[in-house]
């Protein structure tokens, strides 16, 4: 206070009162400064309080603000016939607090973390967003306005699916293209008719995914679980990734799984092994596969967000939560009955997409990338899924395995030694 009576400061009534020579201005978006006419300068803190403030709200009726001959910014009160430099909205400045990120966790739903958000200017394709938690993605996506692409491989399925949204809004701009990615060729045909629509592409989910499959090969020759979890999605985002580059800052947020600790993808070289990856059918089990696969999901988004993060691109891995009662365990008559057991227990599915919803949309990961969430947090994977070189291993060999497998060419059979 001693040093605030020295400089003529405590003398008036009001904390926000200003000191004599002070005026208070304000920028044209807004923000509030301050003018000492005494000592010509201004700064951004009120001289007394120390606060950043700025203009709450559009100008009240009949108020217009323009530029003077000597480029200062003046209001015109057009009711009264006035001319200010005073902004009148300064009546209703709010202080510069800096809001901390509201923290969610395993009981979050989706739809808590749009709360307030308005979507109408982004476009959202989601693969598998007919059933599950990519319903509830799809449908939160939507609701807050979002335009939403659902790519199925059962278009009755998904236009079921698109019906149920619009039903519970319908104004919702949500549409399910055709997209099998147990088939290569189906991928790319997708990313053309993608293209075709001249739409931009702010997050890219990829969400689809089998488990516990009986073995089989694709149309491209490969096992079946690994092409559906990793390398279709792989393809996918080759496809459009310069529709994500134009249309930066962009997201893809790719699904994995807990699952992804209990495997290994290396050979004794220490290279990613394809022998694992697409085993023949004496050496498959089908659980053992989907977490091979979800592995790959993470090494492949870790890697993606180094190469594209530069390009406004950034890529993020989640694990929706632990004991959800989905669709995606169909194929096991025992993981059916265990998982009907549990149900009461289990998280829902607007609860299993909270975490996808959370890194496609919260500003504190703006730019931020290469990392993996579980519960809305962000939590260590295992040692191999932080692995560089095995990231960067999987994606030549990605690479590889769809570049020996052109459009019109996907029946080429993979050989194992």
């Amino acid at each position: 206070m001693a040093a605030l009576k020295y400089a003529g400061m405590d003398d008036t009534d009001s904390e926000d009162e200003l000191p004599p020579g002070w005026e208070e201005r304000s920028t044209k978006d807004g923000w509030v400064y301050y003018a000492n006419h005494d000592e010509m300068k201004t700064q951004w803190e009120h001289p007394k309080t120390g606060k950043k403030k700025r203009c709450a709200g559009d100008l009240p009726y009949g108020w217009e603000q323009e530029t003077d001959e000597k480029g200062q910014i003046i209001y015109i009160d057009h009711i009264n016939k006035r001319t200010t430099y005073f902004d009148p909205r300064q009546a209703f400045t709010v202080e510069d607090v800096m809001v901390k990120p509201k923290r969610y966790d395993g009981n979050t739903a989706a739809l808590e973390i749009l709360q307030g958000r308005d979507l109408s200017d982004k476009v959202v394709l989601i693969t598998g967003g007919n059933s599950g938690v990519g319903f509830e993605t799809a449908r939160s996506f939507s609701l807050h306005g979002a335009h939403v692409i659902l790519a199925c491989r059962n278009l009755t399925r998904a236009n079921k699916a698109v019906g149920l949204i619009q039903q519970e809004w319908h104004k919702a701009r949500v549409e399910a293209m055709m997209c099998d990615l147990a088939s290569l060729r189906s991928v790319r045909e997708f990313a053309q008719s993608f293209k075709a629509k001249k739409l931009p592409l702010h997050i890219l989910v990829c969400n689809a995914a089998v488990c516990t499959q009986p073995w089989s090969l694709t149309e491209d020759g490969l096992e079946s679980t690994f092409q559906i979890c990793h390398l279709s999605h792989f393809l996918l985002v080759q496809c459009l990734q310069d529709v994500l580059r134009r249309s930066a800052p962009a997201r893809v947020v790719v699904v994995s799984s807990e699952s992804h600790r209990f495997t290994d993808l290396l050979d004794s070289c220490g290279k990613v092994d394809l022998a694992l990856l697409s085993p023949p059918k004496k050496e498959y089990w089908s659980m053992l596969a989907y977490n091979r696969a979800k592995l790959c999901n993470i090494l492949f988004s870790n890697e993606l967000h180094r190469r594209l993060s530069s390009h406004g691109v950034t890529s993020n891995a989640v694990h929706p939560g632990n004991m959800m009662y989905t669709s995606i365990h169909r194929s096991w008559w025992l993981m059916t009955f265990l998982f009907t057991l549990a149900r009461p227990f289990t998280k829902s599915m607007q609860q299993g997409a909270a975490t996808t919803v959370y890194c496609a949309v919260a500003p504190e990961l703006e730019g931020l990338g290469g990392m993996y969430f579980n519960n809305c947090f962000r939590c260590l994977p295992s040692i191999q899924a932080q692995d560089q070189s095995s990231a960067a291993s999987l994606w030549e060999l990605s690479e590889r395995l769809v570049a020996e497998r052109p459009m019109g060419h996907s029946d080429v059979q993979i050989s194992i030694n």
